[in-house]
């Protein structure tokens, strides 16, 4: 069992940047931050398949937003800039800690084994 507890979650205004991390218990491989905003599905923020592996994010994330991690401290980070009203929402850590998630499937929330309870980013315009 992996317990993953993601923190970092704030009020801001529109521009301002924010640093989520998710503190993993044990050893993981994939590693991604999903979000579910309120009346609407989750949905596939970033992910990245490991130190120096490939990084993904969702079209209206890139150039925003930076996923990275230290395996070191077994933690991921989502380092999100020029926050917008639209980013709000509930910021959920996944991770798989058997396998590395192929490309195709990074997006899949079935692709992730463990996850985190969440943390409320809200941005008011």
């Amino acid at each position: 069992q992996v317990q993953l507890v993601e923190s970092g979650g704030a009020l801001v205004q529109a521009g301002d940047s924010l640093r989520l991390s998710c503190a993993a218990s044990g050893r993981t491989t994939t590693m991604a931050w999903f979000r579910q905003a309120p009346g609407k599905a989750r949905e596939f923020v970033a992910a990245s398949r490991g130190v120096g592996g490939n990084t993904v994010y969702e079209d209206s994330v890139k150039g925003r937003f930076t996923i990275s991690r230290d395996n070191a401290k077994n933690t991921l980070y989502l380092q999100m800039n020029s926050l917008k009203p639209d980013d709000t929402a509930v910021y959920h850590c996944a991770a798989n800690a058997y396998t590395t998630v192929i490309l195709s499937n990074l997006r899949n929330e079935g692709a992730y084994n463990y996850w985190g309870r969440g943390t409320q980013v809200t941005v008011s315009s």
